[in-house]
C-alpha cells in the first residue's frame, strides 16, 4: 500500500524506515509505536523532502524533546551567525528547530537549514507571508496564505506552527476578557491584524480542509498554534486561552480524519502551580496529542534570567505530560540572543526535559543519573 504519511502509514500496519528509527532509539516496540501513532499519541515529523533528517519522534512514552528558534530577521540579516546558532543546537542535539525567519526572502537560509539540518525543521508560514508575497498584510488574500505552506512544505519543512484557532469566536472572548496583555503570539497577531483589516474569517480556519491536503502530500506535521497564549501570569488560563484550546481539540480530529500528523502548542506565562493543571487540561481536550510548550516560564519578574524560569516551568511541564519544550534564552525579552545565548538556553532546556523524563521513567533516562552516581 501507498501512504503519503506516518500516521497513515501506522494505520495501515505499515512499519517505515522512520518508525524503526524512533523504535530503536526510543526502546519502544515497533507494535506499540505504531499503535500510538495512529492514535495521533506520538509523531514522527518527517517531510519526505527532508533528505538529511534523523528521524525523531513526539510524545507518548518517548524522550521530552527541544526546539531551538533561530532566523533571520531585519535586525539580524546574518546568515552566518544564524547558521552557527544552529550548528549549536546540532552540537547539543536538539532534536528540532524552528526558522522563524520574517525578513526578505527567507527561501534561502531555510533551504541551507534543510540541506544541513538532521534536526526536525519546524516553520512559521504567516511570518513570511508579507516577504515571500511581497504584499502589504491588508492586501494578501485568504487563500495567498496557502501558497506559502505550501512553498514550504515543498522546500522539506518537517512541522509548521498554523495559528488555526484564532477566528471569530475565540475574537469575541478575546474582546471582551479585559486581559492585561493582549495577544504576545507573534503569528497570533498577524492573523488577528489582517482579520480586523478585511473584515474576514482566518483563512487557515476557513480554508482548513484545504490546509490539509497540502500538509497530507509532503507530511508535514501541523503544530496548532495558540495565539492566544498568556504574556503574562495575570492572564494565565483565562477564558481566551481556554476557547482557543477547546478550539484546537476540534481541528485535531479533522486533521487525524485527513492522516495529518498533529502537535499542540501551549502557553508561554503562568504561575508554577498552573502548571501541571494546564498540561493535563490540554491532554484532555487535545485528545492526547502531543504537547509543544514554551516554558511555561513561572514568573515574570526575571529578564536576562528567563532561561531559569523557563526550566523550571518546563521540567513541571515535561512532568506532567509535555511531550515537547521550545527553549528560552537569557536574550528573551531583551534582545536576539548571541550564541552564547543559545548555548545557555539549550543547556537549560535539556536538564528541564530531562528531569521530566525522569519523573515520568521514560525509558532509559536513569540510565543517565546512575552513570552519574556510580562514576
Amino acid at each position: 500500500m501507498k501512504y503519503h504519511t506516518q500516521m497513515e502509514a501506522a494505520k495501515a500496519g505499515i512499519f517505515t524506515p522512520q518508525m524503526e528509527a524512533v523504535s530503536k532509539e526510543e526502546h519502544i516496540a515497533p507494535e506499540k509505536l505504531m499503535q500510538r501513532m495512529a492514535a495521533g499519541t506520538i509523531v514522527i515529523p518527517a517531510n519526505c523532502h527532508h533528505k538529511s533528517l534523523k528521524p525523531r519522534g513526539v510524545g507518548k512514552g518517548l524522550r521530552t524533546k527541544i526546539n531551538v528558534n533561530l532566523g533571520i530577521s531585519g535586525d539580524c540579516r546574518d546568515y552566518t551567525c544564524e547558521l552557527a546558532k544552529a550548528k549549536m543546537a546540532w552540537k547539543y542535539d536538539a532534536e528540532a528547530i524552528m526558522d522563524l525567519s520574517d525578513y526578505g526572502k527567507t527561501n534561502k537560509f531555510r533551504r541551507q537549514l534543510l540541506d544541513l539540518s538532521p534536526a526536525m525543521i519546524g516553520t512559521v508560514p504567516v511570518y513570511d507571508a508579507v516577504g515571500y508575497l511581497e504584499k502589504d498584510l491588508k492586501e494578501i488574500q485568504a487563500k495567498d496564505f496557502l501558497e506559502v505552506v505550501r512553498a514550504h512544505a515543498e522546500e522539506g519543512v518537517d512541522f509548521m506552527t498554523i495559528h488555526a484557532g484564532i477566528n471569530r469566536k475565540s475574537i469575541d472572548s478575546f474582546e471582551r476578557s479585559g486581559r492585561k496583555m493582549n495577544i504576545v503570539s507573534r503569528g497570533g497577531s498577524l492573523i488577528y491584524a489582517w482579520m480586523k483589516m478585511t473584515g474576514n474569517e482566518n483563512p487557515f480556519f476557513e480554508y482548513f480542509d484545504d490546509l490539509m491536503d497540502i500538509l497530507y502530500e509532503h507530511d508535514v506535521t501541523i503544530s496548532l498554534g495558540d495565539a492566544m497564549r498568556s504574556g503574562c501570569n495575570y492572564d494565565s488560563t483565562d477564558a481566551s486561552q481556554i476557547s482557543e484550546l477547546v478550539e484546537l481539540g476540534l481541528l485535531t480530529k479533522r486533521a487525524w480524519e485527513h492522516n495529518v500528523q498533529v502537535m499542540i502548542e501551549g502557553p508561554g506565562h503562568m504561575a508554577i502551580n498552573e502548571v501541571a493543571p494546564n498540561m493535563l487540561l490540554e491532554k484532555r481536550l487535545c485528545h492526547q496529542a502531543p504537547f509543544y510548550v514554551l516554558g511555561p516560564l513561572v514568573t515574570d519578574i526575571a529578564p536576562g534570567y528567563d532561561h531559569i524560569t523557563s526550566a523550571i516551568g518546563g521540567a513541571v511541564a515535561a512532568a506532567a505530560g509535555a511531550d515537547f519544550l521550545c527553549y528560552v534564552t537569557p536574550a528573551e525579552h531583551l534582545r536576539l540572543p548571541s550564541i552564547p545565548d543559545v548555548k545557555e538556553g539549550i543547556i537549560a532546556t535539556k536538564i528541564a526535559a530531562h528531569a521530566g523524563d525522569l519523573a515520568k521513567n521514560v525509558s532509559g533516562a536513569h540510565d543517565w543519573d546512575n552513570r552519574m552516581s556510580d562514576a
